[in-house]
């Protein structure tokens, strides 16, 4: 039985911590070099002498190998703290980051959600303001406050050749003509250069005919713009238009009618805009009011 324990047992060697071999066979072999160095270097000392620094020697070797070791873990310590401490901050921000590009991601699709609203809205605004431009044009066309060109007809009217006073041209045969060409389709009208708009009047003064307080001498030439295909029809089959070629092959008025493929009506009189936002009265007061700007 003793033999087997003792057969059992394992050397110091195996059975002792790795840092306390390590450190214990180090601090051996530093002891005996430098031993090895100080007996071969220093005299030797008397026969019966104690060897003292031998001893203090080691001492110090021993305390200085202590003392890295205990820096070395000290520092250790400190480095794995540094270490978990830098670890943790990184992913800190890593997660911080992350945040920051999920928000802003979300940004991204509301903007874009709002540049697509937006986009719509202005399709729509661009929409509608095409059409009120479109619908402005078309009320300056008709109230002639702008100039226009196009197509049209060309009627050209003067008093009967020979003829007595009765037989002249007078404002009321104008209008007549006028209002069958308004009926009939056109799209703005001058005489003799004046443009006619709501606020026109055309009437005798003396032996004149005057228009936005204008007068105006025979020849007259009405410039009607409109579709060349049926104005002169539609003018023929309107009651006013049937009612002026009545009453002028009745006074053997001169008229002639022909088609143009372009014509320009200038806008009309500016102190007709003005007596328009004056908001001025009638087309008489309106009229005699244009005769005393125009009279000297």
């Amino acid at each position: 039985m003793p033999e087997v324990a003792s057969r059992d047992r394992l050397p110091d060697r195996v059975t002792m911590p790795l840092l306390t071999l390590i450190t214990q066979q180090s601090l051996d072999e530093d002891y005996l070099h430098v031993a090895e160095r100080r007996s071969a270097q220093a005299p030797r000392p008397p026969q019966g002498s104690p060897p003292r620094s031998s001893h203090r020697t080691a001492a110090v070797v021993i305390a200085v190998f202590g003392l890295l070791v205990t820096v070395a873990a000290v520092q250790t310590s400190r480095n794995a703290s540094v270490t978990d401490a830098s670890r943790v901050t990184l992913v800190r921000q890593i997660t911080a980051e992350r945040d920051a590009v999920s928000n802003l991601q979300d940004e991204i699709v509301r903007l874009r959600e709002r540049n697509v609203g937006l986009q719509e809205r202005l399709a729509q605004v661009s929409s509608t303001a095409q059409s009120t431009l479109a619908r402005m044009r078309r009320l300056e066309t008709n109230t002639g406050f702008v100039a226009v060109s196009g197509p049209g007809v060309r009627v050209t009217v003067d008093d009967a050749p020979n003829g007595d006073p009765t037989q002249a041209v007078r404002d009321e045969d104008l209008a007549l003509l006028v209002d069958g060409l308004w009926n009939a389709g056109a799209e703005a009208i001058a005489i003799n250069g004046q443009r006619l708009t709501a606020l026109s009047a055309i009437r005798n003064s003396g032996p004149a005919i005057h228009v936005n307080g204008r007068p105006l001498a025979p020849p007259y030439t009405v410039l009607a713009i409109g579709d060349t295909r049926t104005l002169q029809a539609n003018l023929l089959d309107s009651t006013h238009g049937s009612e002026f070629y009545s009453l002028a092959r009745q006074l053997q008025f001169v008229y002639e009618l022909r088609n143009d493929d372009s014509m320009t009506l200038p806008a009309a009189p500016d102190r007709l805009l003005r007596l328009r936002h004056a908001g001025a009265g009638t087309a008489a007061e309106q009229d005699d009011r244009l005769d005393e700007e125009t009279t000297p």
